[in-house]
């Protein structure tokens, strides 16, 4: 009988493993101005020297205010001029815009290159202010809560709507703006007592508003109209000049986004040609968010749909959730991000506790008390889902002006102290897959359980009541370990059980952030950041 055994064939090769891409940094956005920083135009030198510790800090780009000259030297830039204008001229009382030189801006950019933080600009592109002559043109007052609504017939206005940008000639362009590139305005020098009536300009060039809702808000009938002389990008003249801004910007200064100020009231249609234009002749890759301030989700979802969801915007919803919750007595934590744009869509969201607009004082103005702030951050910074943006006034301290000081040179209101630490959990800690722990109405938490290299993983509690508590897992693999809260406000130490679950607890009307004391980093924690911006020497 012969032998049954047969030589066995050669192993085949085992597959490699794929390669696992290093999970990049969390990107964290810093609105770097408020309402009230003082008009000294050294801005832009008190941003630059803090651009190191913000770096080491986890924040990664900044929004800069509205950088085109305005009509004074003292405006915060909304009330824009001359887009053309980025502080390199002598118009409208001063070279300098209030943040400072063009100059300076350049040097702001690249001190941020070196440290890899990126600028996003905040484009003012729906009026004009402080032109340089007035006008004669046809118009018709219309009702201010329903713009569809006229109130008089066409009659011959004074408008203030001639810009010729004397300062500036024709350097960099060479348009000049006219009342026909205007849809409306809310000024007649023939009849100043009526200031603050809106003017539906009427003529041959004029198509009058912008369709609504197809493209602006159809609030007040129709949004397009919001203040100064508004553009018509139905024109064009307006359309051609603003789209060679956008191409004159991204070759003038190294930014890596924008900011849209108010989309809700001019042309959808042009912003999409506008964001085509950057990504075609740019390459892709731009952040682009849109400041669409409404207290209504579908309206928000609807606007995204409509720009093909290239696009983000701030989550007004969720500031006034924390406005509510904040400002309420043992209310349900559980529903903080009910009916908001980071819960609806998350890749479109960017997350925010306060802005220039919601500040103290403002129009727009949503009290939040202070003891929430911290909760609201941690709230932002260690989930998983949205593009969280800190507010300048809340990490250096907000310049509020009061009664007795009516122009403060130094905040009048301190930072958010704990601010800085809970960048520093974003940056170390806030990785992976999320664990939420929503079962109890005024006290919730969560696990960020860490990716295959960034292990190490924090538990999040808070409370709006009082002392709170909250049974975790974070893994058997972390069995024995001791954890501290990172925050410093709670002082104990705890030991993860053997089935890897633990208690974390947290203060009264407070928030802890919970880290294994073996974790890479914890030492960072022992910076001290500089909140005193301003006393930054700007002497240059």
């Amino acid at each position: 009988m012969g032998d049954n055994f047969q030589t066995p064939s050669p192993a085949p090769a085992q597959a490699p493993e794929p390669q696992q891409e290093p999970t990049p940094q969390n990107a964290t956005l810093l609105q770097a101005f408020e309402w009230y920083i003082p008009p000294d135009h050294a801005h832009f030198l008190r941003l630059s020297s803090q651009i190191p510790q913000l770096s080491q800090h986890g924040i990664s780009s900044l929004w800069i205010p509205p950088s085109c000259k305005a009509t004074s030297p003292q405006s915060n830039g909304y009330d824009i001029y001359d887009l053309y204008d980025l502080g390199e001229f002598d118009q409208k009382g001063s070279v300098a815009t209030k943040w400072g030189t063009k100059a300076q801006l350049l040097e702001l950019a690249q001190k941020g290159k070196e440290y890899g933080v990126g600028l996003y600009w905040d484009a003012v592109l729906n009026h004009r202010f402080g032109a340089d002559h007035r006008e004669r043109c046809k118009a018709v007052e219309v009702e201010a809560d329903n713009r569809m609504v006229r109130k008089s017939g066409e009659y011959g206005i004074d408008a203030w709507v001639g810009y010729d940008f004397p300062g500036r000639g024709d350097q960099h362009s060479k348009m000049k703006y006219h009342w026909y590139h205007f849809s409306g305005v809310d000024f007649n020098a023939d009849d100043p007592g009526k200031a603050g009536t809106i003017y539906q300009i009427i003529g041959e060039q004029s198509q009058g508003w912008a369709r609504s809702p197809e493209d602006v808000d159809g609030e007040k009938g129709n949004y397009d109209y919001l203040m100064g002389c508004d553009l018509d990008y139905s024109h064009p003249e307006v359309d051609e000049d603003v789209l060679n801004w956008g191409r004159w910007l991204a070759k003038e200064v190294p930014i890596k986004g924008i900011r849209f100020d108010a989309v809700k009231h001019f042309s959808e249609s042009f912003l999409r040609k506008f964001v085509k234009m950057l990504d075609g002749e740019f390459g892709e890759g731009w952040f682009l968010v849109g400041e669409f301030w409404k207290d209504s989700l579908q309206s928000m979802t609807d606007y995204l749909d409509r720009m093909g969801q290239k696009f983000s915007l701030f989550d007004a919803p969720l500031v006034y959730n924390f406005g509510e919750i904040s400002t309420s007595v043992s209310a349900d934590l559980r529903r903080v991000f009910d009916d908001t744009l980071v819960q609806k869509a998350p890749v479109c969201a960017v997350t925010l506790v306060r802005n220039h607009d919601t500040q103290p004082l403002q129009a727009l103005a949503v009290p939040i008390t202070p003891w929430f702030l911290p909760l609201g951050y941690s709230l932002i910074l260690l989930r998983e889902a949205g593009y969280p943006c800190v507010f300048y006034g809340d990490l250096y301290g907000l310049c509020t002006p009061t009664p007795d000081n009516p122009s403060p040179t130094t905040p009048t209101s301190g930072p958010v102290t704990i601010i800085p630490k809970l960048l520093l959990a974003r940056k170390l800690y806030a990785y992976g897959p999320q664990t939420d722990y929503f079962d109890y109405r005024t006290c919730v938490g969560w696990v960020r359980h860490g990716t295959w290299d960034r292990k190490d993983k924090c538990a999040v509690v808070m409370s709006n009541a009082g002392e709170g508590w909250k049974r975790m897992l974070v893994g058997v693999e972390c069995a024995g370990q001791r954890w501290t809260d990172v925050l410093g406000w709670r002082q104990e130490v705890l030991t993860v059980g053997e089935d890897g679950w633990a208690e974390f607890r947290c203060g009264g009307c407070s928030v802890s952030v919970w880290v294994w004391e073996g974790a890479k980093g914890r030492e960072e924690f022992e910076t001290q950041f500089d909140f005193d911006i301003y006393a930054v020497s700007t002497n240059k």
